[in-house]
């Protein structure tokens, strides 16, 4: 297969992992070659570039050694030893052919191909099929194994045998997945897709049943569809034969090229190779060279990809005069022109802050460095915002009170290194799910697990996995929960001095010492209200405090809160207390929702920053800006996404182009961005498809899914990827190329033509930028920022030597109850979060084949809640709070405790965010998604609201015939 070239790019499967230590000489076929100790033969002889014959081995799994083909011979050492499983000793000789070897090879080889179908030419894996590149690297010619005159041959692959009888041995293929097939009759049980759902992934899924001839490969005796298969892939690209193939390659046929690109789903960031047939694209495979993810996926990355083709999406400029007509196709040049007009219009007759961007998170960061630039050197003024104000603005505040900079401080390389995971708020093994698996991975080899959380996550306990402590918190108390632990190492003396009288200002440190060693913090005072046993946190902080490197990752379960940014800047209290920063294995790590959310920020999505998270107040940072664009910039703060639909309602703000969010579906208060957005005058929506905001809008513009783009997206860690245009844009224009054409329609001159020149004006613009260029990220693969003349080649540790802003800054973290409390008519607490086979809002996983996991929202309900109020399992269910109510079906579990509620937000006809109120953190206006009051009762199906808000939707989209 062609590959997209790029010097790093090794392609080679070297037969076993790395190793790192001394270095070992040893001789092989006469060549000396030298390897770190601890590597096998099979590796030491890849690195001369010898590929000994393999089966079972590959280079992201431990030497397993079943298959003996790759035999070798060594000097003074009796017998022939797998080159796998041997490692290397100084002076050691070996000889990787020979006639004994070579007919021990070719025997081998033999008996795997006596029990193998010869459909070779017919087969799906032809000319990718290692079980074919053996035979013919062994020289395998002829079986001489056949069937006796007066008896069948047994076999697994043949349905009947010579007499017409029906084949005790052979199964049928399993086509219950809908993304891959398992064919028993190809099998060779070499191990490795159970070895992958083990090592890699850590499901323990699939197994090997029966003995000897016997054996075969199980997932847990059902089919997989209904095992635990998580669909990650890592088995299907493990295996070498068939059995486990992507039904895409089956339709479509072999790819004969691949692009390296970055995955669009979560903040990840996996890299994957796309393998295309001219410019369809047959398969998403993992890059073993991705830093972020090391070759491995999840199903989103790895199959749900179908949306970018669906039927659904929208591949023609609409327009219309009123939100009650129906659409009107016409040409990019008349949408435009009608967009410009409008915005102009209205900000003729409202003033100039009377229209306003939304940036995505799920775009490139040279396409959200746009959008803020049309805001403000276009439209003159700051109303930007961007979706990680209702996710994670309050880590850039928090973090930058505390360290001076906005983001997470380690690699995710890091975890290798963890020896104590604390890990609230979050839910890795759905949200960021290959994190999850390197997590895990970590777990079963010794570290130790913190969990905080309400709700029981697989994290908790799984296979070979189980968190030492589940502080099973009620939501809204993790402030308490945060500084009942710090209150547990001040007092007890757990706390590092002598990194906090380096590193950290220590007067600050006194008077956080006093505030956090109050009784009123003691885990015995704080009991009642958080509902966490005293013991078991008191347990959970000397564990991080004195297990050795204690590493914290977080989630939306922290930062949408009404105290979101004050549980940060607790969390970073932690770790400065306890050292914990500035070397691999520990650090604070916001789990970042969406693709770029960390990319958003940086290039000044918020209304009160510029790029690079510098004030837009400060006049030397507007300066640097105003030359760049040749406009003076508007000191004046923007306006907040709440802000601008307040603004919307009260009749001052009246326009807004919304980049790739969708703001109706994911907001809180549902009703009241209905309102908001139907009073604006003009609402530009530029997406793939007509989602929810989109019905009230009056121009649509069709956006291009990251396959058809070339940019970059930063990750959780602060790694900027390479996004590679795979096929051309459905639409006829990339999202960046839109942005541009709007901009000027409305007078701008901009003369972009490829993002490596909007790229060059960030780093020419943004200190932490500086250093990057799309050269760079060619030769690197990628870098994490800063990236400047002082970390030419990026920084993937951060605060190592001294923190961003100096001396660290312990900050007070007084507990402030949220206003929305639970009452006799709203008994119950409902919290929000994610599952694995849905994304966000669901706008591209609901158009994939991932539906058949999750089709629609369910309420998780206690047990003990649901018998008092007569809900059995899979009811039609009413869940109400003081903003407003919907329906969807109930799911018993004590997952959730008594009292609270959970249920996700992935499908537009529940509309869970009827039910979120408008409260939000105090100094972010980050959404308190994660605690409403609730009350839960019978139904018989869909509420009034959901059934006009379903003939609305309707109404508004449809769209007029092109003859019309």
């Amino acid at each position: 297969m062609k590959d997209f070239i790029i010097p790093w790019d090794d392609t080679r499967d070297m037969g076993t992992p790395e190793k790192h230590g001394k270095p070992v000489t040893l001789t092989i076929d006469g060549v000396e070659v030298t390897v770190p100790e601890g590597t096998s033969v099979m590796r030491a002889a890849a690195e001369i570039g010898t590929q000994i014959p393999k089966l079972c081995a590959t280079d992201s799994l431990d030497a397993f050694g079943s298959c003996r083909l790759c035999v070798v011979e060594i000097e003074g050492r009796r017998g022939t030893p797998a080159s796998c499983t041997t490692p290397v000793h100084p002076g050691m000789v070996v000889h990787t052919q020979s006639d004994k070897i070579r007919k021990i090879r070719k025997g081998v080889m033999e008996l795997y191909i006596s029990d193998h179908p010869l459909d070779c030419l017919t087969c799906a894996a032809n000319g990718d099929c290692e079980l074919q590149d053996m035979a013919g690297a062994v020289g395998l010619r002829d079986v001489r194994y056949q069937a006796p005159e007066t008896a069948p041959l047994a076999n697994h692959f043949a349905p009947r045998d010579t007499s017409g009888a029906a084949n005790p041995e052979w199964l049928p293929k399993d086509d219950s997945n809908p993304y891959f097939t398992y064919d028993p009759s190809k099998c060779i049980v070499c191990n490795r897709c159970v070895r992958a759902c083990e090592e890699v992934q850590g499901t323990f899924a699939l197994t090997i049943e029966g003995r000897g001839f016997d054996s075969r490969v199980s997932a847990g005796g059902t089919d997989f569809l209904s095992s635990d298969c998580v669909s990650c892939g890592a088995c299907v690209q493990a295996c070498p034969t068939a059995t486990l193939q992507e039904k895409s390659v089956i339709e479509l046929g072999t790819p004969d090229r691949s692009v390296i690109t970055t995955c669009a789903y979560c903040g990840v960031g996996c890299s994957f190779k796309a393998e295309m047939q001219g410019d369809q694209l047959v398969r998403m495979v993992p890059w073993k060279h991705g830093k972020a993810n090391r070759g491995h996926s999840c199903v989103k990355g790895r199959f749900a990809y179908g949306y970018a083709t669906h039927p659904d999406r929208v591949l023609s400029p609409m327009i219309r005069d009123s939100i009650e007509e129906p659409w009107r196709e016409v040409s990019w040049d008349e949408a435009l022109s009608f967009a410009a007009s409008k915005m102009r219009g209205i900000q003729e007759k409202y003033g100039r802050r009377s229209i306003g961007v939304i940036t995505s998170s799920r775009c490139t960061n040279e396409e959200t460095y746009l959008v803020q630039k049309l805001a403000r050197a276009v439209f003159l003024n700051n109303n930007t915002d961007t979706c990680a104000r209702v996710c994670h603005s309050p880590t850039g505040y928090g973090l930058g009170q505390t360290y001076g900079t906005s983001a997470g401080t380690q690699d995710f390389d890091s975890i290798a290194a963890s020896d104590v995971v604390l890990v609230i708020g979050a839910n890795p093994t759905d949200g960021h799910p290959v994190f999850g698996s390197r997590l895990k991975k970590r777990l079963r080899q010794g570290a130790k697990l913190i969990v905080i959380d309400p709700r029981r996550i697989d994290l908790v306990k799984s296979p070979h996995i189980r968190a030492a402590h589940h502080l099973a918190l009620r939501p809204g108390t993790n402030v308490a929960v945060v500084t009942a632990l710090a209150h547990v190492i001040v007092t007890e003396g757990l706390y590092d001095e002598a990194f906090i009288r380096e590193r950290c200002d220590w007067d600050e440190f006194q008077l956080y010492m006093e505030f956090a060693s109050d009784p009123r913090h003691s885990p015995e005072a704080t009991e009642m209200l958080t509902g966490v046993p005293a013991a078991e946190l008191r347990a959970a902080a000397r564990l991080y405090a004195k297990g050795g490197n204690g590493a914290i990752y977080y989630g939306l379960g922290v930062t949408e809160h009404s105290q979101g940014s004050t549980t940060v800047m607790g969390i970073a209290n932690l770790a400065m207390l306890t050292g914990n920063m500035g070397r691999p294995g520990v650090g604070v790590n916001p789990l970042r929702g969406q693709n770029n959310v960390q990319g958003s920020c940086d290039m000044g999505s918020f209304p009160h920053e510029l790029p690079g998270y510098r004030h837009v107040k400060l006049p030397e940072v507007r300066a640097i800006f105003e030359e760049a664009w040749g406009v003076e910039i508007d000191p004046e703060p923007g306006l907040r996404i709440n802000n601008m639909l307040d603004a919307a309602v009260d009749g001052s703000f009246k326009g807004l182009y919304c980049q790739g969010e969708d703001i109706l579906q994911s907001d809180p208060d549902t009703k009241h961005v209905a309102a908001g957005l139907a009073a604006m005058d003009c609402v530009i929506v530029h997406d793939l498809f007509l989602n929810e905001t989109a019905n009230y809008a009056h121009v649509f513009l069709p956006g291009s899914s990251f396959l058809e783009k070339d940019g970059t997206f930063t990750n959780a860690e602060r790694r900027i990827n390479r996004v590679r245009r795979v096929m051309a844009p459905k639409a006829g224009h990339a999202d960046w190329e839109v942005t541009q054409r709007l901009a000027n329609a409305m007078g701008a001159d901009w003369h972009y033509t490829h993002p490596a020149q909007i790229m060059a004006e960030i780093a020419a613009t943004t200190p932490s930028f500086a250093g990057v260029t799309y050269d760079l990220l060619d030769e690197k693969g990628s870098v994490q920022w800063p990236c400047n003349e002082a970390h030419p080649e990026g920084t993937p540790l951060m605060h190592v030597d001294g923190f961003v802003r100096g001396k660290g800054r312990f900050m007070i973290t007084e507990y402030v109850a949220t206003d929305e409390k639970t009452g006799p008519r709203f008994p119950l607490l409902l919290t929000t979060g994610r599952i694995l086979s849905q994304y966000n809002v669901g706008a591209q996983t609901r158009r994939t084949e991932n539906v058949v996991w999750h089709d629609q929202d369910v309420l998780e309900i206690h047990p003990h809640d649901a018998e008092g109020r007569g809900i059995r399992d899979g009811d039609w269910i009413r869940l109400a709070s003081r903003s407003g109510e919907t329906t969807l079906r109930a799911q018993i579990t004590d997952r959730v405790s008594p009292g609270v509620v959970y249920t996700t937000f992935h499908h537009p006809d529940t509309q869970a965010n009827v039910i979120t109120t408008d409260y939000s953190d105090w100094a972010t206006n980050c959404p308190e998604f994660k605690v409403t009051a609730v009350q839960v009762s019978p139904s018989n199906g869909p509420s009034d609201w959901q059934e006009a808000y379903s003939a609305q939707a309707e109404r508004a989209r449809r769209i007029l015939p092109a003859a019309e």
